[in-house]
């Protein structure tokens, strides 16, 4: 039954549910869900995820973690950490932090011969972010917040259509792709369940708390009533994405007000990004801060908050993701969104017919020699797109979540000039 049906996710509802009612019976349930043939062998560090059927086995590594935490039996926790590293860290990742085809994992590593019309499943996307949840919150590394990060952008956002709210069961990844829709009343995938699940990730996953105070994880605008229970004391935290300067930014910006019924002392943490390239600055109530930290790390606010005033200003760029295996086809990236190439609209017909890649010319480690900014503003927004640049051909760049029904092209061989 495990080997051919999608099960995983009743692992962790009866995790939940002995967590809920601590019965024998249900801990019993726990144990019959437990897959020993693919969990002995990802704690004995073997590869059983290539070619896989991914999210058979991405919601069993859920209900490994959830398992763990209701009911301390270690090896759970190995379970979820082993699939992480086998899926992630030792596998590798498309620049839209996904590693799938036609819902199978790929080989670790060898990614460049699976792009295609199937790339991404929607439900992958955000079960390995839950998972990416579950890690995150046991060990605050900021790498899961980082890949959380990164495949809310490229996938999360970039699965559903802009203006009609529908899914697209899969993200193509091959030149000429165009992204295939579903309807109201035509279609329910499982891919409409889990975009509807994915909108209620957002406000569990900005904040986190610790020992110290409060984390800031994600940088997503929201408003937070903190109940600081040490304390015994509310704290009410706004955070805004601030917009509308004059010269084109060089730098996400965000503004973060803190207010509170009395002053209190505890730890900001926010995290500085893996996309930054330079020097975050940090103020509070227009005081600059010191910082001591890079990329893809924490910095921590210790203080006696009251009525505060956070400026955040994260400082990004244009840069080129390669593809594991072929260093000279890249993926051009803002920041943490992945731009994708217009090649026209798409055909009338289903056709799946291959369109002409476009190969660019240049020197790949400076992209911005190869791209420049195109059509950049609109009324008081700053817009973000590009257009190549010394081309033959010269196309145009959007983000990857602004795509609707155009073909398009998101990894780009790159010639030496």
């Amino acid at each position: 039954m495990f080997d051919g049906y999608e099960t995983g996710g009743m692992l962790e509802m009866w995790a939940n549910l002995y967590g809920l009612t601590g019965d024998k019976e249900h801990l019993a349930l726990i144990h019959r869900y437990d897959r020993r043939r693919l969990f002995d062998a990802l704690i004995a560090g073997k590869d059983v995820l290539t070619n896989m059927h991914a999210n058979t086995t991405i919601p069993e590594a859920q209900g490994a973690a959830r398992a763990w935490e209701v009911t301390g039996e270690e090896r759970y926790r190995q379970v979820a950490q082993a699939y992480w590293r086998l899926g992630v860290t030792d596998r590798g990742y498309y620049a839209t932090g996904a590693q799938t085809n036609g819902e199978i994992w790929s080989p670790p590593g060898q990614l460049s011969a699976r792009l295609g019309h199937m790339n991404p499943e929607h439900c992958t996307v955000y079960n390995m972010m839950r998972l990416a949840e579950y890690l995150a919150h046991w060990s605050g590394d900021v790498a899961y917040s980082d890949y959380w990060e990164r495949n809310l952008y490229n996938g999360i956002l970039a699965q559903q259509h802009p203006d009609t709210g529908m899914i697209a069961y899969y993200l193509p990844l091959s030149s000429g792709s165009i992204k295939r829709w579903g309807t109201p009343t035509d279609d329910f995938w499982c891919c409409h369940g889990t975009l509807v699940q994915a909108q209620t990730m957002f406000a569990r996953s900005i904040y986190y708390e610790d020992q110290d105070g409060l984390v800031l994880s994600q940088y997503i605008p929201n408003r937070l009533a903190w109940k600081f229970a040490e304390a015994n004391v509310t704290v009410n935290l706004v955070e805004d994405l601030q917009m509308g300067s004059m010269a084109r930014p060089l730098s996400q910006a965000y503004h973060l007000t803190i207010t509170s019924d009395r002053p209190v002392e505890f730890n900001l943490k926010l995290r500085l990004p893996w996309w930054m390239n330079g020097q975050a600055k940090i103020a509070i109530n227009q005081q600059p801060q010191p910082i001591n930290a890079g990329p893809s790390n924490w910095i921590n606010l210790h203080r006696t908050w009251s009525t505060d005033s956070l400026t955040i200003r994260l400082p990004k760029g244009l840069s080129a993701c390669p593809l594991p295996d072929d260093p000279d086809v890249v993926a051009f990236m803002d920041g943490p969104v992945v731009l994708a190439g217009i090649l026209g609209a798409a055909p009338v017909s289903d056709s799946k017919e291959l369109v002409d890649e476009k190969m660019l010319v240049g020197d790949r480690q400076q992209p911005g020699s190869l791209l420049r900014p195109d059509d950049e503003r609109e009324w008081n927004n700053w817009r973000t797109g590009y257009r190549t640049r010394g081309q033959a051909q010269n196309i145009r760049l959007i983000p990857l979540y602004e795509v609707r029904d155009e073909r398009y092209q998101v990894y780009f061989p790159v010639l030496p000039g």
